[in-house]
């Protein structure tokens, strides 16, 4: 899907509000790709290691805990059978969020339809990247999910039938759909804390990406800290996300790859906006000479090493964003962080 992002705003989930009342409306005025919210002090299920679970075998929800894990020393046959007969008949209705786990997503489908014809044109979601899930719910003996057996493959599927309901949901409002898949967990990707190999991130996140390409809607992923940004860009992803405020000379490690992936229409999203108290110590003009800055540098590393990469590659291969999500942060934070970010999209936007 070619298509063109002028410094687009968008943002990555997570918020604080306790309620989505207000809130989608208000996003769906200031961004030009507004994301539904992950309410993720309105209730623990909102948690994005918890929204995604409950279809998943072997999962156990612990309320009192306010957790959830893998009960690996059950007999999982009955619940893989259920789970997979959804797979066979590609029942992708069986993977929908559930108002209880994600109440900022039906709000933001109703703001949005009450937009329609007044708003924009794309919408974006997300899922749990399956590394990052993987990686993070264990099962009872503490082991990661994404070194069993069984359980790799299925947590794949439910992220990418549960983005395919998604961008059914969506497209029914907004025409073009973008879905992420949130990936914090690449931050550690190459030491000894992740025992996979690159073959099997990239099958892992190109299984979900497929699901989504083949629902007619746009990829992203999101790594709010520093990765190697090489294995990403190698996957079959549109959209590339990162903590550009405090990581954007990163990126410039990577000219030749960076050359390739704006080759084959790939889009940066710039984390350019704080996320934390710092957005009281900015301005959307200092932000966006910030940006114009760092496009300056990564230019002149990637031609230190004889690859061509000019400012304007970048004009309309660009979104913005927020560094990362809201979640830990106050409301306070959260609503000026949206300010910030519309603001400095108009000021880039205008060149």
């Amino acid at each position: 899907m070619e298509t063109s992002f002028p410094f687009l705003t968008t943002h990555i989930g997570s918020v604080p509000h306790p309620t989505p009342a207000g809130l989608t409306d208000r996003l769906v005025s200031l961004l030009d790709i507004p994301a539904w919210p992950q309410m993720v002090r309105r209730s623990f299920r909102e948690s994005m290691y918890i929204q995604y679970a409950p279809l998943l075998p072997g999962i156990v929800v612990n309320e009192a805990r306010q957790k959830i894990s893998f009960d690996t020393h059950q007999d999982l046959s009955p619940a893989l059978e259920t789970f997979y007969t959804h797979i066979l008949e590609d029942d992708v209705d069986a993977f929908a969020l559930q108002p209880d786990f994600a109440a900022g997503f039906f709000a933001m489908l109703e703001s949005l339809h009450a937009s329609t014809g007044n708003g924009g044109s794309w919408a974006k979601g997300q899922v749990t990247g399956p590394i990052s899930f993987g990686l993070t719910v264990t099962d009872q003996d503490l082991r990661a999910s994404l070194y069993h057996d069984i359980l790799p493959d299925a947590i794949v599927k439910n992220m990418a039938f549960n983005a395919r309901w998604q961008v059914r949901q969506l497209k029914a409002v907004r025409p073009n759909v973008i879905i992420f898949a949130d990936e914090p967990y690449m931050a550690s990707f190459g030491s000894a804390f992740i025992n996979l190999s690159r073959e099997q991130v990239l099958l892992y996140l190109n299984e979900v990406f497929d699901a989504i390409h083949a629902e007619g809607a746009l990829t992203g992923v999101h790594c709010c800290a520093n990765t190697d940004w090489s294995v990403l860009m190698a996957a079959q992803v549109d959209i590339l996300n990162l903590d550009a405020y405090g990581y954007i000379e990163n990126l410039g490690l990577y000219p030749e790859e960076l050359r390739l992936f704006l080759d084959r229409g790939g889009v940066i999203a710039w984390g350019l906006v704080p996320n934390n108290e710092e957005i009281h110590t900015v301005t959307p003009q200092g932000l966006a000479e910030r940006m114009r800055q760092g496009l300056q540098m990564i230019s002149a590393k990637a031609r230190a090493r004889g690859v061509i990469l000019h400012q304007d590659d970048f004009a309309a291969r660009s979104l913005l964003s927020p560094a990362c999500g809201l979640g830990p942060t106050s409301i306070e934070v959260a609503d000026k962080v949206f300010e910030t970010l519309a603001e400095t999209g108009r000021i880039l936007q205008s060149g």
